[in-house]
């Protein structure tokens, strides 16, 4: 019952602001960019080039849009919603890959241009491909990065709950979500609420069990912006592959004034 009461908290809060924006006019939403790892070459399908990066950082800087800490948006969705005068984007990574810290965090502090680092805590200082705890203070004393939860291991669920009984999946499902946030809160202070699922993968009683665990909003891998409309813990986000570049940027990061453009037609062609 406590999990179904957490859950129904978080919709509550939520539905109420969505309920509000009904009638009011379509608001623009706003695109969470997701990457994963950078680099001179393309490596695999999750590399952005460094030079990418930084023509994506420089086309919203000439822009006008605002990259704005994810926390911030969180607070715009659970409350007044996206000012319509406000161009805004969002920039998270998954898996705390080194290139985060060689690549990527340098173009953060030229541009003045804030992320939310998705964590899975058995990597850190363990595996060569990921970042130390040293560099996760690093980049979070700069006041540009968040850090947050990606489970402890990066587990496929919906594998795991193909091959172990319920009660071993609910066990597995605690571990992951629990012991991320305690030891990531253990190691490196400050408060780990937000949880980015592994693979995208969730379903209502994940989703149950996260909010029941402390979480306050997760992260899908969905590809459109993040609305008023959408569940808080099953926000969506662009995965971005090298390709997502030039005309396929630019119209990725307008999509969500598109769209609000349209719906306010619809709108009015109603009165």
């Amino acid at each position: 019952m406590r999990f179904l009461f957490v859950l129904m908290v978080c919709v509550t809060v939520w539905g109420g602001a969505a309920a509000a924006m009904a009638g009011d006019g379509a608001e623009p939403g706003v695109p969470i960019l997701l990457y994963h790892r950078f680099g001179p070459v393309v490596a695999d399908s999750m590399t952005v080039r460094t030079a990418v990066f930084e023509a994506h950082l420089k086309y919203l800087q000439a822009k006008g849009f605002e990259v704005i800490p994810l926390k911030e948006l969180l607070s715009m969705l659970s409350g007044a919603g996206v000012p319509a005068d406000r161009r805004c984007v969002v920039l998270v990574a998954d898996d705390a890959h080194r290139s985060v810290y060689t690549e990527a965090f340098p173009l953060l502090k030229k541009y003045g241009a804030p992320m939310t680092l998705f964590v899975y805590p058995s990597a850190v200082s363990n595996a060569a491909y990921a970042m130390t705890w040293e560099q996760l203070r690093e980049v979070q004393a700069s006041g540009l990065c968040d850090i947050q939860s990606h489970t402890y291991w990066h587990p496929n669920f919906k594998k795991e709950r193909e091959k172990l009984p319920a009660a071993e999946l609910e066990k597995l499902v605690q571990l992951q979500l629990v012991k991320s946030k305690n030891t990531l809160e253990r190691k490196l202070g400050g408060t780990v609420d937000l949880l980015a699922w592994p693979f995208g993968i969730f379903d209502a009683w994940l989703m149950e069990k996260a909010a029941a665990a402390g979480y306050r909003a997760a992260f899908s891998i969905e590809r459109r912006p993040a609305t008023r409309r959408d569940h808080p813990m099953a926000l969506p986000r662009y995965l971005l592959a090298d390709s997502d570049r030039d005309k396929v940027f630019e119209a990725l990061v307008n999509t969500p004034f598109q769209i609000a453009r349209r719906e306010n037609r619809h709108v009015e062609r109603r009165f």
